[in-house]
């Protein structure tokens, strides 16, 4: 009788356990796909605490972290910390694809990814996050997929995932940034440099900023250790068209793999308290020579309108400046502004153009993309000359042309309008354009035209 009753009570006592089990399992999937940080949360820990609060690994996390924890500057404490910190991948391109993986496998307590754009075939050469099957689906949840997929066995994942499938803002900058504890700007345009700076010099933020284009790269970190911000070095935006993006002059898909993971690495180091992080210096990356350089960068501006003491910029003024006109560009990483040089009798749609050859009209097709471009795909019978050697090859063009019209063409429209403009300039007043150029071509007239 004893015996089976003791037996009963192993049973009932086993049920027990089994629904506070499923209870934390519960518990623990929901709080992977919380949208806000609860490292916020002082009681939220990833490791486990022994009695009297110190901290220790447990079994798993040690055999996973043991390589980190076999580096004797980082050791376990750079680990703890590193579990209780929050650090934010703004962009989910090619260089946040690297840093955000990284960040993810070295155990950070709180990842959090911004990016407002869809997953495109163009992107999967160098943003390594995301596949052939995320084409079409947004970026922030092909990454926070793969992020997680690095902790696909656990029962409670260490890594929380958060994901902001937003535009960054003037208007919302403030609220997301203010949740973590480190920024990575991994972003592809001017106006959100300048608007994640200000943002983080308003809250405090360290900020690691890296770049990457053709086969060049670099890498400093912002509002670090009395380090200068993003103002202090540019007070005054570059001009307009001076700053050249990736969608527009190309990046060899490794460069900003390299970059992402050197960004991943200063996060780290911030975040655990280890190392030298890149204050007042910027790596250079050239990799057509395979060479690193590390330069001195000025030192902060006393006079700086954003992080001068004593009247540093406030989250109002912030929310107020319109960074793409203080900056005269886009804030979107993607293709510029259409230009609008041209009044509309002096251009043509890729329609139209198409009924006029079909026509069988005469005329000269001037391609004035550089020459690189213009062996990835071209029109037939058309005659490349480069924007930059218009004025050289004049001559050329006219000899070709002769009496007959002159229709020009570029990849976007842009460079055809102000091709445009300086032939009729010079004498060449039926010069007209096709209104943006073969991306037009390749949607309104012959979508197996390859576009780039």
């Amino acid at each position: 009788m004893d015996l089976a009753r003791e037996v009963q009570q192993l049973r009932l006592e086993k049920a027990k356990l089994e629904a506070e089990l499923q209870s934390f399992r519960e518990s623990a999937s929901s709080a992977t796909v919380s949208e806000s940080c609860s490292l916020r949360d002082p009681t939220f820990c990833p490791a486990t605490w022994l009695s009297g609060g110190q901290h220790y690994l447990d079994r798993e996390m040690i055999n996973r972290y043991s390589r980190q924890l076999l580096v004797p500057a980082f050791g376990v404490q750079g680990q703890l910390n590193l579990l209780k910190s929050s650090i934010l991948v703004v962009g989910a391109g090619g260089l946040g694809s690297s840093a955000a993986l990284y960040l993810a496998a070295a155990g950070i307590g709180c990842l959090g990814i911004v990016d407002h754009d869809n997953v495109e075939l163009n992107n999967l050469h160098r943003q390594i996050i995301h596949s052939e099957s995320s084409i079409g689906n947004s970026k922030v949840n092909s990454a926070a997929t793969a992020c997680n997929a690095l902790f696909c066995y656990r029962i409670n994942s260490m890594l929380k995932v958060v994901k902001h499938e937003v535009q960054l803002t003037a208007n919302n900058s403030v609220d997301l940034i203010n949740q973590y504890d480190v920024i990575v700007d991994a972003t592809d345009n001017v106006p959100t440099r300048y608007l994640i700076s200000d943002t983080c010099v308003a809250l405090g933020k360290p900020l690691v900023s890296g770049a990457a284009l053709g086969m060049d790269g670099q890498l400093t970190v912002y509002n670090f250790n009395g380090g200068p911000c993003y103002r202090c070095l540019f007070p005054v935006p570059p001009p307009q068209g001076a700053c050249q993006r990736c969608s527009d002059s190309g990046v060899l898909g490794v460069v900003p793999g390299i970059i992402g993971a050197f960004q991943a690495l200063e996060a780290i180091k911030i975040a655990s308290g280890v190392g030298d992080p890149l204050s007042k210096r910027m790596l250079i990356l050239d990799g057509f020579s395979t060479s690193i350089r590390v330069v001195k960068l000025r030192n902060r501006n006393p006079d700086c309108s954003v992080c001068r003491d004593g009247s540093q910029i406030t989250e109002r003024e912030i929310q107020e400046l319109n960074y793409e006109s203080f900056t005269g560009s886009s804030l979107s990483d993607k293709s510029p502004k259409p230009l609008s040089v041209l009044p509309d009798s002096q251009r043509i749609t890729a329609k139209e153009y198409f009924d006029y050859l079909k026509e069988g009209h005469p005329h000269l097709l001037l391609d004035v993309r550089e020459a690189h471009q213009y062996a990835i795909s071209a029109l037939p019978c058309s005659l490349n000359v480069p924007l930059a050697k218009l004025e050289d090859r004049l001559p050329e063009i006219k000899a070709a042309a002769q009496e007959s019209q002159i229709i020009v063409l570029c990849r976007r429209g842009n460079d055809s309008q102000l091709a445009v403009k300086y032939l009729r300039e010079n004498g060449k007043t039926e010069a007209v354009d096709i209104i943006g150029g073969l991306e037009s071509w390749a949607r309104d007239v012959d979508p197996r035209f390859p576009i780039y």
